[in-house]
């Protein structure tokens, strides 16, 4: 039985596909978010990605920044419950998960079995989440993907006071006009996030281990930084920025089964 996923971000939307619960067959990832064409591209990339028409879906659930605008979905799930579900999935021992969005960034709290229990989130400001790291990049005029990798030849880290993303871009023009490396600018501006999203994770309370999910996971610099920052380990996962859409294809799964169940439960009745 297969069962679709789907998360729909500010400026990417994610797909899975699982089979029976617990096999992932589909994965899709498309650099276009909500109000866009990406949602439904998205959906027929996953599917082609394993040869499978919507015919051969079972049930869909769709999650994320921009949930609401879809309607090919069966169901809608928050994305904090699927980035829950989808961690528990691929890292089980994960009990403190950060999620850094494009909009928003989020400390999220779960019990073993997945479920979530307590967040912290910021969601007032562009400080700590995807969009400051987007704005940062295009002062430097360099590519966001390739922020961590530059970071990585910082010698001297600069420091980065402002968090508000329109004052930390004068700081960074300043910073360049005096010629300072980009990469220790980069791995300021990386420290900076750090900060911003470990006073979420420290308000929401520190269980090891401690995870991070979507696509700024993806950011060696940033996880760096945020170890620094919390003073732990921070266990990132090759499939991190799907965790919010195989969470929806889980819970559409488990949502497929139980509805099953009643089917066979009222013919046996009849």
């Amino acid at each position: 039985m297969f069962t679709v996923g789907i998360d729909i971000g500010s400026t990417t939307c994610k797909s899975v596909i699982i089979n029976d619960g617990s096999i992932i067959v589909g994965r899709a990832i498309v650099p276009f978010g909500t109000g866009t064409i990406g949602p439904k591209r998205v959906y027929q990339s996953v599917l082609d990605s394993c040869g499978l028409s919507r015919d051969d879906i079972e049930r869909t659930l769709v999650t994320g920044y921009g949930r609401f605008t879809f309607d090919d979905a069966d169901n809608q799930k928050s994305e904090m419950s699927c980035h829950a579900k989808g961690v528990n999935f691929i890292i089980p021992s994960a009990r403190t998960i950060i999620d850094i969005g494009g909009q928003d960034a989020k400390a999220l709290r779960i019990n073993p079995n997945g479920m979530l229990e307590d967040f912290v989130m910021n969601d007032k400001c562009a400080a700590g989440t995807g969009k400051f790291l987007d704005v940062m990049a295009g002062i430097l005029n360099v590519k966001v993907a390739d922020l961590g990798i530059i970071s990585e030849h910082s010698q001297v880290e600069v420091s980065i006071s402002n968090t508000c993303t329109v004052f930390a871009e004068s700081e960074v023009i300043s910073k360049l006009s005096m010629n300072v490396a980009i990469e220790d600018i980069i791995a300021g501006i990386h420290r900076s996030v750090a900060k911003k999203v470990a006073a979420l994770v420290y308000r929401n309370g520190i269980v090891k281990d401690v995870a991070m999910s979507g696509g700024v996971a993806l950011n060696k610099g940033v996880v760096g930084a945020m170890r620094k920052e919390l003073k732990t380990d921070i266990l990132v996962h090759e499939d991190c920025q799907l965790a919010g859409a195989l969470g929806a294809a889980l819970f559409a799964w488990e949502e497929a089964v139980k509805a099953n169940r009643c089917s066979q439960t009222q013919k046996n009745n009849e």
